[in-house]
């Protein structure tokens, strides 16, 4: 057997980690803009959290999770996404007794068993935003328009924004009978899964995957239908919040959203461009997560943002991503002789904050310019018997070629100096 990555994970390497890079600063900042502060999470968690707090009757909990018992005889469950673990370290280290609400952002990885296909992995990435300690509509607007923002800053300007309102623990169960009215005459049409959820949790049935399954629900009651008095003035003042900021939406009715803590907001941004897995970001209200999890009763609303399906809806967009890193400048030498004299000019360099690089394989001096040609140095620097002599380098402009004999305490003000290529 060949040693290859497990089905599902893929490695990032240079040349497209530049475009990760490239979004990872943007959402950073864009975030930061926002008055969000960054929190970092565990792997794993105690599966327990994602039991009770994401729902047993989802696709997650049933089929996708990636759950051990640990040497110690304790399940152990490897994080499918961020929100659980947000609010178990919210707390679990009493957060709530500091500033709130609490804006957090996250950036990091998440596991899921599920079909491979085009921006879906097994292991996959998603930047995240949680506002936590709200109940006002101004705090759903925040996390939508905060998604908004960063996926215009990075040149995707085509997506769908869907929302809609799931309801409230008051007017779910007056919806789920009339749901389960509408399905009772199709039950043994559904899948097994699906007549699993019949009792348990219906709404999950529209969020199936299978086509015979969506085929069944057109037609089915619609939640925003049987809205309770604060779920519709809610929804209203979502709608007018997002108008006064200038974000334009759409309801869509069908937006359950796949975890089991969702209540009122539910939304989405859509493309038509990557596929039928065209969901780039999710999110929405969680007011009884962390009850559910055995905490206190606080509400929180926020979103994942897969990083994956967004590189492709910008490559799918035409927009312009950074490639492979050039390096600023490449130190040459003649031989062993000038190994140490080199080896000054790349500290000097350094000092300086410039990305400089010196051969570490021995080669011949044309062998060192070839390997500076495609690592895609703009300058190399070249340190000889004569430049060591006069206390000078050669500085070699490897898009104009060309090149000076220089004082070596002024390569890096030189370097600093020119104007960059284009």
């Amino acid at each position: 057997m060949s040693i290859r990555a497990p089905k599902g994970t893929s490695d990032i390497l240079p040349g497209s980690v530049e475009a990760w890079q490239y979004i990872e600063g943007i959402y950073r900042e864009t975030a930061a803009l926002f008055g969000f502060d960054e929190i970092r999470i565990p792997t794993f968690e105690y599966t327990e959290l994602f039991s009770r707090g994401i729902g047993d009757s989802t696709d997650v909990v049933e089929k996708q999770m990636y759950t051990f018992e640990d040497f110690g005889g304790r399940s152990l469950t490897l994080r499918p996404e961020g929100t659980a673990g947000v609010v178990r370290a919210y707390l679990e280290k009493k957060l709530y007794a500091g500033v709130i609400p609490s804006k957090y952002w996250y950036d990091l990885s998440c596991f899921r068993y599920e079909n491979t296909q085009a921006g879906r992995y097994r292991e996959f990435h998603q930047f995240g935003a949680e506002v936590i300690a709200s109940h006002d509509m101004l705090a759903d607007m925040e996390v939508i328009w905060l998604a908004d923002t960063f996926l215009r800053k990075v040149g995707v300007s085509q997506l769908s924004l869907r929302i809609n309102s799931i309801g409230c623990p008051k007017c779910r169960p007056a919806y789920r009978e009339a749901l389960r009215a509408f399905l009772a005459p199709k039950y043994d049409e559904l899948c097994d899964t699906c007549k699993g959820r019949y009792d348990r949790n219906p709404l999950r049935i529209l969020d199936c995957k299978s086509p015979i399954d969506q085929e069944l629900v057109k037609g089915a009651p619609l939640m925003i239908d049987y809205l309770c008095d604060e779920c519709k003035d809610d929804f209203a003042a979502l709608k007018a919040n997002l108008a006064d900021v200038g974000v334009a939406y759409e309801v869509d009715p069908m937006i359950v959203r796949g975890l089991d803590y969702y209540t009122k907001t539910a939304f989405e941004f859509v493309s038509e461009r990557i596929g039928a897995q065209g969901t780039v970001c999710g999110g929405g209200r969680y007011d009884h997560l962390m009850l559910e999890i055995g905490g206190e009763d606080i509400p929180g609303v926020g979103y994942g943002l897969g990083k994956e399906r967004l590189l492709l809806e910008i490559a799918a967009s035409g927009g312009d991503l950074p490639g492979t890193r050039e390096r600023t400048a490449q130190l040459v030498f003649v031989d062993a002789a000038q190994k140490a004299p080199a080896l000054k000019v790349l500290s000097e360099l350094r000092e300086a904050g410039i990305e400089a690089d010196i051969d570490t394989s021995a080669r011949s001096m044309k062998a060192q310019f070839k390997h500076a040609d495609r690592t895609g140095a703009r300058f190399c620097i070249v340190v000889g018997g004569d430049e060591v002599a006069t206390g000078t380098v050669t500085l070699k402009d490897m898009v104009s070629g060309e090149q000076q004999r220089i004082d070596r305490k002024d390569a890096a003000a030189k370097i600093k100096g020119c104007p960059s290529e284009g």
